[in-house]
């Protein structure tokens, strides 16, 4: 089968620059990727499709050549050179605080050799589901939380017992490769986890692990201003690294109920307040509810229609850390009676005759 175009493959023009190119690439393998399609023949053909082009294109001379004579002029070179460029470029393809340089670290089993020395794995990071009140969203508040997480086992400091030696099948790397051809995927090792060593006498608490399951509490303060949603980070409080790796985090997912009257739009809310016929036609001064317990007072202006928005600055939640707050908006409501006693009904219909009402209305323009 005839080998595709290369610039084609990554979807770039032939003045592609080294960025466009890097970029076309970061997306391809980040979409098929053999380790997030296993067993997708597809995406695996995509995979090395797209390797192939970069490992090409990435280098100057091997493009340059690839312009001038075509595939003759790289004949072999993707082929014999292993996609050297492609993972030694990795961290700087899809950099190194993040992205796919996190993704292929955890592809291959989490950790690195650099230097010659494999490094600690860092500990996995933990999700904790918080739900509040309504008014406590308002004002922040302190909650308490109990949670379970791996620690550094206290007996054997977190070495997983005595007599570590480098793993005999992975022989300190802590991958193994698979795959056949020019075209191999590492997975993490299966005899020593991924840690690159295996412990001889294994310690009786954490049976080699060098970690054990601990329940913890936990005081956490919530700021005012938090929605259903918001997340707040605890550094250190997931589960512990191995061989020395960094602590993963907790995460703290905010869930706010719901409150009877009020409805929250971000940092503004929303409130429906009702009005008697005769407030809404003479105006009128209310004490409209906030959001913070306390009352305010609202001129409600003669000729008032029903659901009419009236805005009270500054009235809504706070931003988080910050004194700036959203808006409150009020709508009106005009309440028409549903019982009348007689002396009531008169009175209607003699305000009727006064102001002249008509059986035919003339229609008006429609608003939103």
């Amino acid at each position: 089968m005839a080998k595709r175009d290369y610039y084609e493959i990554l979807g770039v023009s032939k003045t592609a620059t080294q960025d466009e190119i890097k970029k076309a690439y970061r997306k391809i393998a980040l979409a098929n990727h053999p380790d997030t399609h296993p067993n997708d023949k597809a995406a695996e053909e995509r995979f090395k499709e797209a390797s192939e082009a970069y490992e090409i294109l990435s280098d100057e001379k091997k493009r340059r050549n690839y312009d001038q004579f075509g595939f003759a002029g790289v004949d072999g070179g993707a082929a014999a050179g292993g996609f050297n460029n492609v993972y030694r470029d990795f961290s700087d393809i899809f950099g190194s605080s993040g992205g796919f340089s996190d993704i292929f670290e955890s592809f291959f089993g989490g950790g690195a050799r650099r230097g010659g020395q494999r490094q600690g794995r860092a500990g996995s990071s933990l999700r904790y589901e918080l739900t509040i009140d309504f008014n406590e969203a308002v004002t922040g508040c302190k909650k308490e939380i109990s949670f379970a997480h791996k620690v550094k086992c206290e007996t054997c400091s977190g070495t997983g017992g005595t007599g570590r030696r480098t793993c005999p099948t992975c022989h300190g790397s802590g991958q193994v490769a698979r795959g056949n051809g020019f075209f191999q995927v590492a997975s993490t090792c299966p005899t020593c986890q991924g840690s690159g060593t295996i412990v001889d006498n294994p310690c009786a608490t954490c049976h080699g692990t060098g970690t054990t399951r601990k329940s913890e509490k936990l005081m956490v303060t919530i700021p005012a201003g938090v929605e259903t949603g918001s997340r707040l980070t605890l550094r250190g409080k997931g589960d512990a690294g191995e061989n020395g790796g960094p602590d993963g985090d907790l995460y703290i997912v905010i869930t706010v109920r719901d409150d009877k009257y009020f409805v929250r739009d971000e940092q503004d809310v929303y409130l429906q307040i009702p009005i008697s016929y005769s407030q809404a036609v003479l105006g009128t001064d209310i004490l409209v509810p906030t959001i913070d317990g306390t009352e305010v007072k609202v001129a409600i202006p003669a000729g008032t229609q029903s659901g009419k928005i009236l805005r009270l600055k500054g009235k809504g939640f706070p931003y988080v850390n910050s004194t700036q707050r959203g808006n409150m908006y009020i709508k009106i409501v005009v309440d028409v009676p549903k019982h009348l006693s007689l002396k009531a009904k008169r009175l209607i219909k003699d305000l009727s005759l006064e102001l002249g009402e008509t059986d035919r209305p003339t229609p008006q323009e429609y608003e939103e």
